[in-house]
């Protein structure tokens, strides 16, 4: 975190531990084709070790993207652990070996609703859940929408997959009242109402992402 001039800001930049957690030990339990689970023995503060399970995985980008009428592409579709269908952002993994997210995310953009974009730019990068993950999320604003044609579905669950523009104030209503629940999804609503209103400001379209996941992609490029 960075200092930006403000006390409380400097006090939580000074307030952090010392301690390094150096991983003593490591064991695969499974490796998979998007994900592999690992259990690490970790050194903790008081001296001891402890056992930590860490979810690996090969990160990924979503799509704020608007049209000039200020509604957002938005996707329905079935995410079988929760078993129901969700109103999400276009989005993919980062499955292609060293390709620069803004890449795939204009590809995926294209695929999923079949629109590519003039303006592009960041909104926020999400780690989804850290206590067990190093799942990434970079969350871009995509503007200047023009139809290039969306593709036929190549998989079960595309030939499923419908898509929406909602304005965004009704997307952002449906956030508070509960219909859009998927965590890149509401992180990146607001943070285009947030932009949109003037209340923040996006950064460029390939800035520094700390967090993009890399050991997942390094076991593939071991294969």
């Amino acid at each position: 975190m960075h200092a930006s001039g403000n006390a409380d800001d400097d006090r939580v930049t000074r307030t952090h531990g010392q301690h390094e957690f150096t991983t003593v030990s490591s064991a695969d339990i499974h490796v998979g084709r998007i994900f592999a689970l690992r259990a690490d023995e970790v050194r903790m503060p008081g001296g001891t070790t402890s056992s930590r399970e860490v979810v690996e995985h090969p990160g990924a980008v979503a799509v704020v993207a608007l049209d000039d009428a200020g509604r957002v592409v938005l996707v329905h579709q079935y995410r079988y652990p929760l078993g129901r269908r969700l109103w999400e952002l276009p989005a993919g993994l980062l499955d292609v070996a060293d390709e620069d997210p803004l890449d795939t995310a204009q590809r995926e953009l294209a695929e999923e609703v079949g629109f590519a974009a003039e303006q592009w730019s960041v909104l926020v990068d999400i780690a989804s859940s850290p206590g067990f993950t190093d799942e990434a999320v970079r969350v871009f604003l995509a503007r200047g929408l023009s139809d290039v044609g969306r593709p036929l579905a190549t998989g079960d669950e595309e030939a499923d997959l419908v898509f929406e523009r909602l304005p965004l104030s009704t997307a952002v209503r449906l956030v508070f009242d509960g219909e859009i629940v998927n965590a890149p999804t509401v992180s990146g609503l607001l943070a285009a109402q947030a932009v949109g209103e003037g209340r923040a400001q996006s950064r460029a379209p390939r800035a520094q992402w700390y967090d993009r996941p890399q050991r997942f992609p390094a076991r593939r490029k071991q294969v």
